[in-house]
């Protein structure tokens, strides 16, 4: 496929720099929106699904995902080699079908966790993963999708999305550069210009060197579009570094123990590092600010420790400046320091003490 070299002009749509999803804002300016996947960490116990949307909100996330599907709406009942798990991934050994079985969240749950999610402050979204899922949380009335990374090159399922003009959230994972351009264009033709892409790598847990962050820049520069990571890394350094490159949303399965098991605990975050990753991301938010060269008015107050020219030994008036009496030190109560050579073997006019700030005033110009 041919890239084009400028995608954010094709077609004419510039893409949105600015989108909500419920009651957050997402955009250049705005705080890193900040997602928990649940995915199959829920154990099939509805009391544990609410538990960790309230571990969630504790931990400082804005919102909460799940993910909308069966075992035979995502694959095949099937035991043929095609539908075995043999990649080298902690799910090696069973069938897509058997694995999806005692993934999947189901249904019935989800109105009432979008409810409890509500009223906890969350906004609350999922991943679909057929028509049937789009329909059924259309009538939930989610605020946004998150398309999965193996579901980027399903170009009807993207279509029938984009149409919906809601917020769309592609992980990219298995995609190459010419699967997100079609995935995007899609979009495009289907009049829906908000769309964040996220960096993506999709092993379980992620190695660190094949997560390639600098791709986050890059991504949100090819395609004139906000970009953030869905990690699944362990421990929270990545996403500290995804928000650091420019990453506006970021995303992190949460369980409530990794001890408890379940289809993705082996990569999930506890409680607690969720809330230190959260806390890490708007230290970092707060330490980013903005492009200045202008100084706080503290800092402005700390040049009066920086270095000036002083008189470094006694003085008698006539004395020739010299290395060994005219020094550049600290504070800055004197002449500045690139006055220095100027100075330089000229008298001095009037007899000085070790420590006099220099002023022109001691300078024989004669």
């Amino acid at each position: 496929m041919c890239i084009h070299p400028s995608l954010s002009t094709q077609m004419g749509v510039k893409m949105k720099k600015e989108i909500k999803i419920g009651k957050h804002s997402i955009s250049e300016q705005s705080p890193v929106f900040i997602v928990a996947e649940m995915s199959a960490n829920h154990l099939m116990d509805f009391d544990r699904a609410v538990a960790i949307m309230q571990a969630a909100k504790d931990a400082g996330a804005d919102a909460v995902k799940i993910q909308t599907y069966t075992a035979d709406t995502i694959t095949l009942d099937c035991d043929d080699p095609c539908f075995q798990i043999t990649q080298g991934t902690i799910w090696d050994g069973t069938t897509l079908h058997k694995l999806y079985q005692t993934a999947y969240t189901p249904w019935e749950w989800q109105p009432k966790l979008m409810k409890i999610a509500e009223e906890m402050g969350l906004e609350f979204f999922s991943s679909p993963f057929d028509f049937s899922a789009i329909d059924f949380l259309e009538e939930m009335h989610v605020p946004a999708y998150k398309i999965a990374s193996f579901e980027i090159n399903d170009i009807p399922f993207i279509r029938r999305i984009a149409k919906l003009g809601k917020p769309m959230i592609f992980a990219t994972g298995i995609a190459r550069l010419g699967d997100i351009e079609l995935a995007v264009n899609t979009c495009k033709e289907a009049g829906n210009e908000e769309i964040i892409l996220l960096k993506c790598t999709s092993s379980y847990p992620a190695p660190y060197e094949d997560i390639n962050l600098r791709t986050i820049p890059s991504m949100a520069q090819t395609f004139d579009c906000l970009a953030g990571l869905s990690d699944h890394s362990m421990g929270h350094a990545v996403a500290d570094a995804a928000v650091a490159l420019g990453a506006r949303m970021v995303e992190k399965h949460l369980t409530l123990s990794r001890a408890d098991g379940g289809a993705d605990a082996a990569f999930s975050m506890e409680p607690e590092e969720f809330k230190i990753m959260v806390e890490n991301i708007r230290k970092i938010e707060k330490a980013l600010g903005q492009v200045t060269y202008e100084l706080t008015p503290k800092q402005a107050r700390e040049r009066e420790h920086s270095r000036s020219l002083f008189v470094a030994k006694d003085m008698k008036a006539g004395e020739i400046f010299t290395p060994e009496n005219l020094r550049s030190v600290r504070p800055a109560c004197g002449l500045h320091t690139m006055h220095y050579e100027e100075i330089l073997g000229k008298r001095i006019t009037r007899d000085a003490k070790l420590g006099t700030p220099m002023s022109w005033d001691l300078v024989d110009f004669k």
